[in-house]
């Protein structure tokens, strides 16, 4: 199976293809995110770091040298600022704590009571199992998260371009009410409508592809105009994210923003 998804890009090349129609086309020929394999890989990583053994991973890769998300990290400490006190977050999509372990020397007790990783059954046992502490937490549902803390903040990086159904879930996000969302390192194209591509992962990480979408930054950001405030726009912090290829052609950029609920008073 992974030869012959491979073997339609030539030479192996990784990276962002095609324009298709329906998220089953593009699933037909993708090798998913919840493959065993993948858990795998980044369990191992993760844990290095937990253990002191690594400085840094991203997306279930070791680096040698830490990458801060500083404007993530500044409108998580300036929620707690504006909230006055320590606040629950909600890493919608965290893998096993990815965002938790890379700025954890800053989650201090005033700003973070705690932290909370929605994410697939089986990333959640294992999240359970090996790397929840009194802070780091692990849920499978937004609702289960929210009938256990008062849920302040939402961070959502690098993940809606992976949901199947991503306005349906910005409607549901938006009716939930949270006073603060930060989107990070989501995907945006240059042109007037969503794109949904194949993403091929490099072999040298592990061989797989998924659906990921490109969406028109001016619809996705319309779904909050009636109870959100744009508060601030920012680059994705990773090298390389600032422009994004499609079929090798420039098409788009990773960005983030940040949102205060107009309902929220300090």
């Amino acid at each position: 199976m992974f030869n012959n998804l491979f073997s339609k890009r030539k030479n192996n090349t990784s990276g962002w293809f095609g324009n298709y129609s329906s998220w089953a086309t593009v699933n037909a020929v993708a090798v998913g995110y919840d493959a065993d394999i993948i858990l795998n890989i980044t369990k191992e990583a993760i844990l290095k770091v937990k253990n002191g053994e690594a400085v840094y991973e991203r997306d279930s890769v070791i680096f040698e040298e830490k990458h801060c998300p500083y404007a993530l990290l500044a409108y998580l400490q300036l929620s707690a600022a504006l909230k006055k006190t320590a606040i629950h977050v909600m890493d919608f999509g965290g893998s096993l704590g990815s965002t938790y372990y890379q700025i954890r020397e800053y989650l201090t007790k005033e700003v973070c009571a705690s932290w909370n990783v929605i994410e697939q059954a089986h990333y959640v046992t294992c999240g359970k199992e090996f790397f929840e502490d009194e802070v780091l937490k692990f849920y499978p549902t937004i609702e289960e998260c929210r009938a256990a803390k008062k849920i302040s903040l939402v961070i959502l990086s690098s993940v809606i371009q992976y949901l199947e159904k991503p306005h349906e879930f910005l409607k549901q996000l938006v009716n939930h009410g949270f006073d603060f969302l930060i989107f990070d390192r989501t995907a945006f194209n240059n042109k007037a409508d969503d794109r949904l591509t194949l993403q091929v992962v490099p072999a040298n990480i592990y061989p797989a592809s998924y659906p990921s979408w490109f969406f028109n930054q001016e619809f996705f950001l319309s779904h909050f105009s009636q109870h959100y405030k744009i508060v601030a726009e920012f680059p994705s912090y990773v090298e390389g994210e600032q422009i994004m290829k499609i079929d090798n052609k420039p098409a788009g950029s990773d960005k983030g923003f940040y949102l205060i609920n107009k309902s929220f008073h300090a």
